[in-house]
């Protein structure tokens, strides 16, 4: 199961998250998990949001540069050394993983990877009975 991930190219300046928080609230999109990763220039926000044709079309609009890509996210308990075993699993796969972030809500960890083989990542993980969410999964927290 894939998820679609918005990454949007931001000027680092100040305000810039807030104005795209701000369009997605007006819009009524939610926003379900978020990352920021930056450098002196730019910084690109990862967003998974509740209604990505919608957010994508506003932000466009805008004159944002917003890309689309696939992410695997599953559920992991909210317990020390999960994450753990779910890296070795992943690691032993041999499948990289280019990024990842997680939100933990309770008992349960959901957990965003970009690996670098989508396929295999999502084969190894379901192999290995691991919870592997949708992104209607999400909406439910």
């Amino acid at each position: 199961m894939l998820i679609k991930q918005l990454s949007i190219f931001l000027e680092n300046k100040k305000g810039r998250f807030t104005e795209v928080a701000k369009l997605m609230g007006e819009a009524n999109i939610n926003l379900t998990a978020f990352t920021v990763a930056e450098n002196s220039d730019f910084g690109i926000l990862r967003l998974i949001v509740s209604d990505v044709e919608k957010a994508i079309g506003i932000l466009k609009e805008q004159r944002y540069a917003v890309t689309v890509t696939d992410v695997v996210c599953l559920r992991c308990p909210n317990v020390p050394g999960s994450l753990a075993k779910i890296m070795e699993i992943i690691t032993e796969a041999g499948i990289f993983v280019e990024y990842m972030y997680a939100f933990s809500q309770g008992e349960d960890a959901n957990i965003v990877i970009r690996p670098d083989n989508l396929d295999r990542c999502v084969e190894v993980l379901k192999e290995n009975k691991l919870v592997l969410l949708a992104a209607s999964d999400l909406y439910k927290l």
